[in-house]
This record gives C-alpha cells, structure tokens and sequence, in this order.
C-alpha cells in the first residue's frame, strides 16, 4: 500500500548536521490553460531551502566563485524557482536570506519570505528578472522573464516510500537524499502570469503534482517520471481516478552507493501498485534505460513483483525541456544537463501473472508527464 498521506515528511527537515550540509525543497507542478485561447501550457513551482545554519544578512551563493569555495564557504538561502515548459520555456530564481524568510518547521509547514508563501493547500508569489540582472548575476543560474502565481493545493493522492523515509532514518540522515511525495496526484485551483500572460489553474485539467526532497547532496543519475493524463488504449477512456510515479537514481547510504533502483507506483483506477525495492517480500525488481537522441530524451522502464509488472516507455522533446539548475550544499554544481520536463509522452503497459504467464490489465497512454534524468559530468 503506497497511497498513504504523511505531512509529517513534509516539514522541514534542516535541523541537525543537514542545518550547516543541506537542503530541502517542497515542488509543484501543473498544467495550466491560456485564458484567451485555452491553449495549455505546462508550469512548476518550487521553494528550495539551503544551510540554514550559514545564513547571512544576503543570500550567500558560491558555485561559479572559486575563492569563496576555496576558503570553504557554503551556500545558504531560500531560493524561490518557478518555471514553464513547451516550446517557450525557461526558469527563473529569485533568493532571500533564510534571515529574512519566516518557516514554520513542524507539519504542517510554511514557508514566506517577501511576498511569496508556500504551505500544504496554497502558495502564491511572484519572481521578476529582468534581461539586465540575468546578464550581470550568472550566479542566479536562471532566465530572465517575470511569473506570479496564486493557487490552491488539494494533494489527493500520495506516494509513501516505506520505512526509507522513515522518522529513524531521517533522523539518522541515512540517505544522501530523501524523497516523499504527498501529491502525486493534485489539483490545483487559481491563476499564473507569465510575462503578461494569463492562464487559469483548473483543478479537474491541472494535472497536478506535488513532493518533496531533501539531503546532503543529489543523486546520479537523476530519474523523475509522473503524470496522471492517462487514457487507455483498450477501452479508450480517460483515467480519472489514476497517476503513475517512478523515481530514483543511485541512492547513497552513508558513503555506500547502491546500485542503480528507482521506486515506484502505478495508481490504476482506485488500486494500487506498488513496485518499492526496500518492500523484499513483494519480489520487487526494476531495469531501466535512459539516453538521450538529437532530439529527445527517453526513459524505458520495466518494473516487476512476484504478481504485478508495469512497462513504461516514455519520450520528451528536448526543444521543450530545461537544464534545471541546482546548487549542492557544499557549494558545487555537478548536475549541469539535468534535463527536465512537463511535455513527456508515451506508453504503460501493465501485466499480471496469471498461470505463469503475464495477462495484460491495460495498455495506457499517458501525456503531460513531468520528467527528469541527469548525470552528473564526469
């Protein structure tokens, strides 16, 4: 059983060894609809919070300065990153000193700083770059471009990854980085501006996403995949009550890199199923593939149990997608074709054994899938 809702993994977790080494994030993504034409276009929102224990007066950024990294300086801020995806796209950071953002730690959490929030049912705010700042700061990592938002968060369908996010764990910072995803499937309700364009949020058309991560570092690779635009190829009906999650890399315990797994689940019209490696029992096994064309990035992944398997074969345009940019905590910035998207398509074929033999439940087709796969430059 994956679909259980613990906010208590939301809260922020930079307290302890990860307050002066680390970083946490909460993500939202959706889809949205151009108020004129009804034309959809896809958007993210996310609060990315760092070393709050090395917090400055200014937000401290390090990564492109050689002598800052060299006297051992760590980056610190709250790093307010939203973004849209398509055949327009870009990404757009604006930074306060964790001195000046309010958060409340405990579940449920808050975060504010100027006039951008973020809790468990809303988040507003507003990022402004000009071409001019975006050309004399490089170290803000972003586009130039202007974006507000203002939408209500309804997670409705969560994905518990087990005992690996447990409280032990977390409290022991087993894991190089963690993961919980509360929404997996959202819906999200209001209105963003982009550029002076406006779209409304619909939450029965949103496609929505939320979950979060936080650590020490990142992993590599990289593998995000999601989406709850979902049709089926048998019957040709549209999935309302189903979304697919996988993701993963090389997770890290301690100074001990695993090989490569992913987690994973597939939310089939009101069942669950789960394919969770640390779930033994279950037989749970995955292979998966992820390279990159002249014009797309793919991902195949086949995802096994002793009595389930899920075959997914997805694709993004690459002209559509972002070399997301992050910062680890210690400064550095490995990840610098961490490829992401909202636009990916594709396919899911789900089976069960039966006699021996693997029976088609359904083959569906899914699209508007947010999408990721990085590794870091050799």
């Amino acid at each position: 059983m994956a679909n259980i809702s613990a906010i208590s993994r939301d809260e922020w977790m930079l307290r302890g060894p990860l307050a002066k080494k680390g970083y946490d994030w909460w993500w939202h993504s959706l889809t949205a609809e151009n108020a004129e034409t009804g034309e959809k276009k896809p958007f993210y929102v996310e609060f990315f919070t760092c070393n709050p224990a090395l917090a400055e007066d200014e937000p401290v950024i390090v990564w492109n300065d050689p002598e800052a990294q060299k006297a051992g300086k760590r980056p610190s801020y709250l790093m307010v990153n939203v973004g849209f995806w398509g055949e327009e796209h870009g990404q757009l950071h604006r930074f306060f000193s964790l001195k000046k953002t309010e958060i409340h730690a405990d579940p449920p959490f808050s975060v504010r700083a100027g006039d951008c929030f973020c809790n468990e049912t809303r988040t507003f705010g507003s990022v402004k770059i000009s071409p001019e700042e975006r050309d004399a700061h490089p170290e803000w990592m972003c586009d130039a471009g202007e974006m507000t938002w203002n939408l209500k968060i309804d997670k409705q369908i969560a994905f518990h990854v087990g005992y690996g996010a447990s409280r032990f764990f977390r409290k022991i910072n087993a894991f190089e980085m963690f993961w919980h995803a509360e929404g997996i499937k959202t819906a999200y309700e209001g209105e963003i501006t982009l550029n002076g364009v406006k779209y409304i949020v619909r939450p029965e058309t949103c496609n929505g996403y939320a979950d979060k991560n936080w650590g020490g570092d990142f992993t590599s690779p990289w593998v995000w995949l999601s989406s709850n635009e979902l049709t089926s190829e048998v019957t040709g009906k549209k999935l309302m009550n189903s979304v697919f999650e996988i993701g993963g890399g090389r997770p890290k315990i301690y100074f001990l890199a695993l090989d490569r797994k992913l987690l994973g689940t597939f939310f089939y019209e009101g069942k669950d199923y789960e394919f969770n490696f640390s779930k033994f029992w279950t037989g749970s096994k995955t292979q998966f593939d992820c390279w990159e064309t002249d014009d797309e990035i793919n991902w195949h992944v086949v995802q096994t149990t002793f009595k389930y398997k899920l075959d997914t074969l997805l694709h993004c345009k690459k002209s559509e997608m972002l070399n997301i940019n992050y910062e680890a905590p210690n400064g550095t910035k490995r990840h610098n074709r961490l490829w992401n998207g909202g636009t990916g398509y594709g396919t899911l074929r789900l089976y069960e054994k039966k006699r021996g033999d693997w029976a088609l439940v359904d083959e569906v087709r899914t699209e508007g899938v947010g999408c990721e796969f990085g590794e870091y430059d050799r």
